[in-house]
């Protein structure tokens, strides 16, 4: 028998579809009213010391940049995921922002094993990292740009001062026992040697991730000192394991007159939770310091500050790194038009943006920019004082000129070479650029 009910179930069906199919129509158009950016940064674990700072930094700078408009007539929407200093969860929390919430690039890491990491993710998903921390090079990526210094724009030149204005003769190379440390440290080694440094004249020695018991150690470098050669400590140390390392060296009296401390990776923001009255002297090597007498930075800290609602609150190297950068990417994107990843990171290259020090920082071919480097002194304040700077800005280099099998390699991802690790000497590109 014929269902008369059936024409009229039909018209509710497609009524239903229909409000369906508007609904996830206006779902997709309310998505695309945004762009999204992804903030990859560690909220908790040992490196939290150093990466909630660059969260909230990344916030501010997508809140002024929709104040003036948003970019390509939409606002941005920060998309943030912590990590918890868990090294391949960095991963896992990459491809969420990528494939799951869909941002336009992704800002964040600060070890070099998490940027390690997540590198196969944004191969594979073809997005776009940018990496906001000094690191020990070796490494030139299509998907990533390094906006923190490589070794020649921070190891090498803390170095050579050190040399000519400490006179020192014996060295202490102290890190943390991961990628960075231990890379850099390599380097700084066969520096050292091609310097004249004896073997017996430089100890190298790491520690896990949070290390707190230094008084073994601290008392090793003392007594490496004690030998009537001027020597000093290069801390490639990170996160919270700085705080008991410094307490120990003020506990056993080592000054700054007679072990210098160099560290790459001690700003503002770790040293305020550091008693750091006894730290006077001690150095770090970095391409920017809050100190630093610019109208850029004025405005910088001012913003900061009234952002965070705190004026204690401290600025610092990588926050200038996700300022340059976070520029250089609105800058790319509207060069391109589009948020396009392959589009925006041919557009990237060439570009250039004021940095924090009072001059423009430009992304080179390899991905790194063009930094000053800057040494400071520990002030009592919790502030440095600027005891160096180059003369002018310091491209930075992928590949060491000091290791024997990177010396013959370059990094141009322009066509048609378009490779990160080009061998000079066989004409041919190695792969990836790791």
């Amino acid at each position: 028998m014929e269902n008369k009910n059936v024409p009229l179930k039909i018209s509710r069906l497609a009524a239903a579809l229909a409000i369906t199919t508007s609904l996830i129509s206006a779902s997709a158009a309310l998505a695309e009213e945004t762009i999204k950016v992804g903030v990859l940064h560690s909220l908790s674990g040992t490196m939290a010391i150093s990466e909630t700072t660059l969260k909230d930094a990344m916030l501010m700078l997508i809140e002024e940049q929709n104040k003036k408009g948003g970019l390509l007539g939409k606002k941005l929407e920060p998309v943030v995921v912590d990590p918890a200093s868990d090294w391949p969860l960095f991963a896992e929390k990459a491809r969420e922002l990528i494939d799951v919430n869909k941002v336009s690039a992704v800002f964040g890491a600060w070890t070099s094993v998490s940027r390690k990491s997540v590198l196969p993710v944004f191969e594979e998903l073809n997005s776009i990292l940018f990496y906001p921390v000094q690191y020990e090079g070796e490494e030139s990526q299509r998907n990533v740009f390094y906006t923190g210094a490589a070794p020649n724009q921070q190891a090498i030149p803390a170095v050579d001062y050190l040399m000519a204005e400490e006179e020192v003769e014996r060295w202490v190379l102290a890190g943390t026992d991961y990628v960075y440390p231990r890379t850099t440290n390599k380097i700084l080694e066969a520096y050292l040697k091609a310097k004249g440094v004896a073997a017996e004249d430089i100890m190298i020695n790491y520690t896990p991730f949070g290390h707190s018991d230094w008084q073994t150690i601290v008392s090793d470098v003392k007594a490496f000192g004690a030998a009537g050669k001027k020597t000093a400590v290069v801390s490639t140390i990170n996160g919270d394991a700085n705080v008991p390392f410094y307490k120990e060296l003020a506990n056993q009296g080592i000054k700054a007159e007679d072990i210098p401390v160099v560290a790459f990776s001690v700003g503002e923001e770790e040293l305020a939770g550091l008693d750091t009255a006894p730290l006077v002297g001690h150095l770090a090597a970095w391409n920017y310091f809050q100190s630093v007498e610019s109208d850029a930075n004025a405005s910088f800290i001012e913003a900061w500050k009234a952002y965070t609602k705190d004026p204690a609150r401290v600025t610092n190297d990588p926050m200038e790194a996700h300022y340059i950068g976070f520029n250089m990417w609105v800058k790319a994107v509207e060069k391109a038009g589009t948020t396009d990843a392959d589009a925006v990171i041919d557009a990237l290259i060439g570009v250039a943006v004021p940095n924090l020090t009072g001059g423009y920082s430009a992304m080179m071919p390899n991905h790194h920019i063009t930094k000053p480097v800057l040494i400071g002194e520990i002030q009592d304040d919790g502030q440095f004082d600027v005891v160096y700077e180059t003369a002018g800005l310091v491209p930075g280099d992928a590949w060491s000129d000091f290791l024997p099998d990177s010396a013959k390699l370059i990094s141009d991802w322009r066509a048609p070479l378009s490779c990160g690790n080009f061998n000079t000497e066989t004409k041919t590109c190695g792969g990836k650029g790791e």
